[in-house]
């Protein structure tokens, strides 16, 4: 079944339990045996004892795949994949195969992947506050564009582009579009510290500022609208109030911009029964409105730039932890596990739900709602509420929750001096280790003082 079947099929599926639960797991998922589950070929029960828990499993071939499809979709746009969502080497090498550029928000992001090898003209740099480190990092490199999030930043990148240079740049407008799973990821609104808006101005002031420098080749508007959206009818939204100021922009100043970037946030299902963003369908009608407002604007159609993280890198990792504690109190049952917000803060911080499943054994036993918790000392620290699992989970068993490749270890901390976990890529049934546990002797190598 392909991602796009699978995440079609999510939407119409109801419970933890039901034989759906594969809908939300990354294509190579297999249960060959009661209770043995398998990616990519490979036992997680077996990963789980070599490279211990808590564990983030990623699926090479599901990254592979979701780039593909969104090649597929936008074969005459430009595919960059968010590298906020998560980062590291092999993942860099992967999306580089598959012909997407990347989007890097920090001079971190850029030059891992620079060391990786992808070419930085394939890289756009944005960032709602980018350092002065971020910009050098971005121009030394030679980065394809350099976003610009405020006024500020446009003397700032002149500047340290100097007077022979040239580099290409975006202005990030804010459309006042409210869209996105959770208020504190909805970016598009005048009253967030995103972007240049287009309703009082700011933007078309900012355009004017850029044009004006001769040293910044001003290419074309940017706007990220937030994330986990799963309706395709804010981004026409968008299309059609960003293609009305590209029309002001050739009125005023007679320039046309070759370039649009509508940014990512498209949104996944974390469990069977939650919506998905339909990639085809979205792609069509995303197409259709920007032909429909350029031709009423007698514009050329500008150049599409996507940039989807979540969507390509999220479904195709599981997190596994072990069980610590089993507790009965209140009238509620708890199942502690070895991980928690460390290495997964989005629970406490948008209210995410997953559905996490027992694997390494089978169990005839009866379902019961659970509350699944982490080891960290805040009541906060829930990562499943109200999830259904075998009567008899225990101390020892393993559990394993989906969707877990994409803002969990780039989001993660070292609360309690916890190390952060490692990640292993499954391709074709053998694993590799990408990035290595952090152990307690790389948190104390920071403590210099004395």
């Amino acid at each position: 079944m392909t991602f796009a079947a699978r995440d079609a099929a999510a939407a119409g599926v109801v419970g933890g339990g039901d034989p759906q639960w594969l809908s939300v797991w990354p294509a190579g998922t297999a249960e060959p045996a009661a209770g043995r589950v398998t990616v990519g070929g490979v036992a997680l029960a077996a990963l789980a004892g070599e490279h211990g828990t808590p564990l983030y499993v990623l699926d090479e071939a599901e990254v592979r795949a979701r780039c593909r499809a969104y090649r597929d979709a936008f074969p005459e746009a430009t595919v960059l994949y968010a590298a906020k969502a998560f980062l590291c080497r092999a993942l860099v090498r992967w999306v580089g195969e598959e012909g997407l550029g990347l989007d890097v928000c920090s001079a971190g992001e850029l030059g891992l992947a620079v060391a990786a090898g992808l070419p930085p003209e394939r890289m756009v740099l944005h960032g709602s506050a980018k350092s002065p480190a971020d910009l050098r990092a971005g121009i030394e490199h030679g980065v394809g564009r350099v976003v610009i999030d405020g006024a500020a930043e446009i003397g700032r990148i002149a500047a340290a582009v100097g007077p022979t240079g040239r580099q290409r740049v975006l202005i990030r407008v804010t459309p006042g579009i409210g869209a996105g799973a959770h208020p504190k990821v909805r970016t598009a609104t005048d009253d967030q510290h995103f972007g240049l808006s287009i309703g009082d101005g700011h933007a078309q002031h900012a355009v004017a500022r850029v044009l004006r420098q001769p040293n910044l080749e001003l290419t074309g508007l940017h706007c990220h609208l937030g994330s986990g959206i799963t309706d395709a009818r804010p981004y026409l939204v968008a299309v059609r109030r960003l293609v009305g100021l590209m029309a002001r922009v050739r009125d005023t100043h007679g320039v046309l911009l070759p370039e649009l970037d509508l940014g990512g946030g498209h949104g996944v299902a974390y469990r069977p029964g939650d919506p998905a963003l339909d990639l085809p369908a979205f792609a069509r009608r995303v197409r259709g409105a920007l032909i429909a407002a350029c031709a009423s604007a007698r514009l050329p159609v500008p150049r599409l730039l996507i940039e989807p993280g979540r969507a390509i890198v999220g479904p195709a990792g599981v997190a596994v932890y072990r069980v610590l504690a089993v507790k009965h109190t209140g009238g509620r049952t708890f199942v502690a596990l070895d991980g928690g917000m460390s290495d997964n803060p989005r629970p406490a911080l948008y209210g995410v739900r997953y559905a996490p499943r027992l694997v390494g054994r089978h169990s005839t036993a009866e379902p019961r709602p659970v509350t699944v918790v982490g080891r960290h000392c805040e009541a906060g620290d829930v990562l499943a509420e109200g999830v259904t699992l075998p009567a008899d989970v225990r101390p020892g068993d393993l559990l394993a929750l989906p969707v877990a490749g994409a803002y969990h270890l780039s989001m993660a901390s070292t609360y309690n001096l916890v190390g952060r976990p490692p990640v292993v890529a499954v391709a074709g049934g053998t694993a590799r280790l990408l990035v290595r546990r952090e152990t307690l002797a790389d948190l104390g190598a920071r403590d210099v003082g004395r």
